[in-house]
């Protein structure tokens, strides 16, 4: 069985510049150690809040290192230093937004504020990318919401099966219909 590669990208100007401890990328990393029971490496990266190296290091992650996950942490607010939507646009071939409007009906009911919130999602190839706010608290909140999805997502691009802890957190993908073989008529009789 191979290890699957998940990209965590922390964007930050004072984490990437050695201001602060990156609290938000472990945050990430200790969730999905909760949900995964899948073998899993992370591919770790801090970057500052610059669009083109943000879209750099998610070309990096998906097309070089071949993570199926990408998922980025600060960057989302409304200030004008927050691009990381905007770079995710401009790598992925198609948007979710689904994921965005799940994780800020999410944070409304935890604070006011999560409306500021520009996070986003999209697909790049076969790999799916995420992004996150850069609160640590918000990360829990916000991948409890949107991760049911996550496994089925990677699925339905022919991405590798994430299996998880379904005492964690449960993912939801359909019950495959079964063909019938035989009609219920036309099977043997039994004596």
């Amino acid at each position: 069985m191979s290890i699957v590669k998940i990209g965590i990208l922390t964007v930050s100007d004072r984490a990437n510049a050695g201001i602060y401890e990156d609290l938000s990328g472990k945050a990430i990393i200790n969730t999905l150690n909760d949900y995964l029971t899948s073998k899993w490496k992370e591919v770790y990266k801090i970057v500052p809040d610059e669009q083109e190296i943000i879209e750099q290091a998610l070309v990096q992650m998906v097309d070089h290192e071949k993570c199926c996950l990408v998922i980025t942490t600060g960057g989302t607010g409304p200030s004008r230093r927050d691009v990381t939507p905007e770079a995710t646009e401009n790598v992925c071939d198609r948007m979710m937004p689904g994921f965005g409007e799940l994780m800020r009906a999410e944070s409304l009911k935890f604070v006011p504020t999560a409306i500021l919130s520009r996070q986003t999602a999209g697909l790049r190839g076969t790999s799916l990318i995420i992004n996150l706010p850069g609160k640590p608290k918000s990360i829990r909140e916000c991948l409890d919401a949107v991760f049911p999805a996550v496994p089925y997502c990677i699925d339905l691009m022919d991405g590798p099966f994430l299996k998880c802890n379904e005492d964690v957190i449960k993912p939801f993908r359909p019950k495959k219909k079964l063909k019938p073989t035989t009609s219920r008529v036309d099977s043997p009789p039994h004596d």
